[in-house]
């Protein structure tokens, strides 16, 4: 099988709005998907962690896109 016909037999992995990669398993919010690690990543991060704005500016897209 070559690679194109292999590509079109593969089901589509939606795109993680956080980490930008094709996963298999999460949850969708309104029409963006977070991925299991990215959603795990999330709810363990402080609110102190550098990493934490990060995670609000991708999550806020969600909503910017909702309302445009």
């Amino acid at each position: 099988m070559h690679a194109e016909e292999r590509e079109q037999h593969e089901p589509v992995r939606p795109i993680c709005i956080v980490c930008q990669q094709p996963k298999e398993s999460g949850i969708r919010i309104v029409t963006e998907f977070l991925c299991e690690s990215c959603e795990a990543e999330l709810v363990r991060t402080d609110v102190q962690d550098e990493k934490y704005p990060f995670y609000i500016r991708q999550l806020k897209r969600i909503w910017y896109q909702q309302n445009a």
